[in-house]
Order: C-alpha cells, then sequence, then structure tokens
C-alpha cells in the first residue's frame, strides 16, 4: 500500500512572526530570558519557515495572555473617548440609542492591529483614526446608510491597522484621519 503525499506544512505568516518578536521581547522586558537568549530566539524567529521551525523559540517563554475584549456600552446618550485614552486590543462599543465618538489621534495604541466592533441601533458614530493609521471597514454591516471613508492617499506602512466590524442600524458611521 502505497501511503498519500502529505501537504507542506503551512508557511509562517508575518503576523505570526511579529507576536513571536512581541513575546519575546516582554518576556526580555520582564526579565525571563537574558540578552543573549533574546539574540538567539530573535534569530530563529526571523528565520523560521514554519510553526514547527518557530516553536522551540517560544518554547520556554511564559504562557501568553488572551486578549480580552473592552466593552463600552450606553442605552442611549453620548459614548466618547478623546484625548490621551489606551486603546485595547479588541473594543466593543454598543449603543442603541445616541451618538458615538471615538477620537484615536491622540491615544496610547499599544498594538499594531486594534478590532473595533461596533453594535449600534440609531445614532451616529465618528471615529477620527491617526494619520498613518490604515482603515478596515470590511466586516462593517451597515442598514440604512452608507459609511463615509476616504482612505487616505498616501499611507505609510508603519501605522495601526483599526479593523471596524459589527452593525449599524440607522444612523451613519464617519471615519476620518487626523490632521496630525
Amino acid at each position: 500500500m502505497t501511503a498519500l503525499p502529505q501537504d507542506p506544512p503551512p508557511p509562517v505568516s508575518e503576523d505570526d512572526r511579529e507576536t513571536a518578536v512581541r513575546r519575546l521581547q516582554e518576556a526580555y522586558a520582564q526579565g525571563h530570558i537574558s540578552h543573549e537568549e533574546m539574540d538567539e530566539h530573535l534569530h530563529q524567529v526571523l528565520t523560521a519557515k514554519t510553526h514547527s521551525d518557530l516553536a522551540p523559540a517560544l518554547a520556554s517563554l511564559p504562557a501568553e495572555k488572551p486578549d480580552t475584549t473592552s466593552t463600552i456600552a450606553a442605552a442611549g446618550g453620548r459614548i466618547q473617548r478623546r484625548g490621551a485614552w489606551r486603546v485595547p486590543r479588541s473594543l466593543k462599543v454598543e449603543s442603541a440609542f445616541g451618538r458615538v465618538h471615538l477620537d484615536l489621534s491622540q491615544a496610547v495604541i499599544e498594538h499594531p492591529v486594534v478590532d473595533i466592533e461596533l453594535q449600534l441601533g440609531t445614532g451616529r458614530a465618528r471615529i477620527t483614526v491617526p494619520r498613518d493609521a490604515i482603515v478596515d471597514i470590511e466586516d462593517l454591516h451597515t442598514g440604512w446608510k452608507d459609511t463615509r471613508y476616504k482612505p487616505r492617499r498616501v499611507s505609510r506602512p508603519d501605522g495601526p491597522t483599526i479593523r471596524i466590524s459589527g452593525a449599524m442600524g440607522y444612523g451613519r458611521l464617519r471615519i476620518r484621519h487626523a490632521w496630525r
């Protein structure tokens, strides 16, 4: 009996590689690994072609904390965040009636990708993103009005990616990039 050929293992994605580098940096900053171990593990991560090549570099690190979703909710009224506030990796915004204004232009964004889930009944929503942010609204469903968003013509690849998903009933979402 002949064995069927197996599919080659999937290659390491850039997201997987970035996550591994971030975990190594955190472990080094917290004193879990030495400078020499950090250099050695970084080399393994950056040259890994498959997940089995990546695993040994991460095996001795502390377990990664699962991402948690922060929720901002209001039945009615206004939800507003602006200034220097810390943006979580995953944010859920729920409002039955009212307005939502999220200003990320001066916010502390520690993650390369931020997921914002909108669950809005009626009312407007406005999101101001950093000037160099990349915005993805593919998974957002609107019921009554379309989303107003013009992507920047020139975007730098080093900005955060803001993924906006969820559902809006009656109202409009307006997304704009900050001027500075």
